[in-house]
C-alpha cells in the first residue's frame, strides 16, 4: 500500500476512534452516577468523587501513554489499551453491586467511601482510555511544524466526542435502557474500536 494512502487510512482510524473513545469515556462517567446512587446518593459529594476520579484516571493515562508510545509507536498500543477498558466495562455489571456493598460496609458512605466507589468503577478503565490521546498524537505527527495542529485536532475531536457522549447518554440512553445494558453497549463499542486500531497498519507498512 502506498505511504500516502496508508497515512490517510491510519489518520482516519485514529480520529474516528478519538471521537468514540471520548464519547464512551464521558458517557460512562455519567453512568457511574447511576451505579453509585443507591449506595452513596446523588449529591454534590458523589459528583465530586466521580469528577476527581475521571481527572486522576486521565492524568495516569496521559503519563502512561506518553511513556509507552516512545518505546512502542504503534496503533496496537492504544488498541490494546482500549480493549482492556472494554473487558473491564464488561465485568462491571456483574460485580458492581458486590463491590459497592463491600465498600459501604468497610469504609462507609463518607468521602473516602465515595472516592473508593468511584475509583472501583472508573479509575482503571478510564486510565486505559486516557492513553489514547498522547499515543494518537505521536502516531500522527510527521514533523514538528504540524505538531500543534495535530495535537489540537486530536483533543478537539475527542472533546466533541465527549460532549456527544455526555448528552446522548444522559438524555437518550439512560431514560430508555438500564445501566447494565448501557455498560455492555459501551463495552461492545470499545471492543470494536480496539479491533479497528489493532488491525490498523502502521504508516509505511504494506
Amino acid at each position: 500500500m502506498d505511504r500516502p494512502v496508508a497515512r490517510r487510512l491510519l489518520a482516519l482510524s485514529i480520529y474516528a476512534n478519538a471521537f468514540v473513545v471520548g464519547g464512551v469515556l464521558m458517557g460512562f462517567e455519567m453512568l457511574g452516577s447511576r451505579y453509585l446512587y443507591p449506595y452513596f446518593g446523588g449529591g454534590i459529594g458523589t459528583w465530586a468523587g466521580l469528577i476527581s476520579t475521571v481527572l486522576l484516571a486521565l492524568t495516569i493515562g496521559y503519563f502512561a501513554g506518553g511513556e509507552i508510545v516512545d518505546r512502542h509507536p504503534s496503533p496496537r498500543v492504544i488498541g490494546t489499551a482500549v480493549g482492556l477498558a472494554a473487558a473491564y466495562l464488561a465485568l462491571v455489571p456483574l460485580s458492581a453491586d458486590r463491590v459497592m456493598v463491600g465498600i459501604l460496609g468497610g469504609i462507609g458512605d463518607g468521602p473516602l467511601g465515595i472516592l473508593a466507589g468511584a475509583a472501583a468503577l472508573l479509575l482503571l478503565p478510564l486510565s486505559f482510555l486516557g492513553t489514547f490521546s498522547p499515543v494518537a498524537i505521536r502516531l500522527l505527527i510527521r514533523s514538528t511544524e504540524e505538531s500543534g495542529r495535530v495535537a489540537g485536532f486530536v483533543y478537539g475531536v475527542s472533546t466533541v466526542g465527549s460532549v456527544f457522549g455526555t448528552l446522548f447518554t444522559t438524555f437518550a440512553l439512560i431514560p430508555t435502557l438500564g445501566s447494565r445494558a448501557i455498560t455492555y453497549l459501551f463495552a461492545g463499542i470499545l471492543a470494536l474500536s480496539a479491533v479497528s486500531l489493532v488491525l490498523s497498519r502502521p504508516e509505511g507498512r504494506a
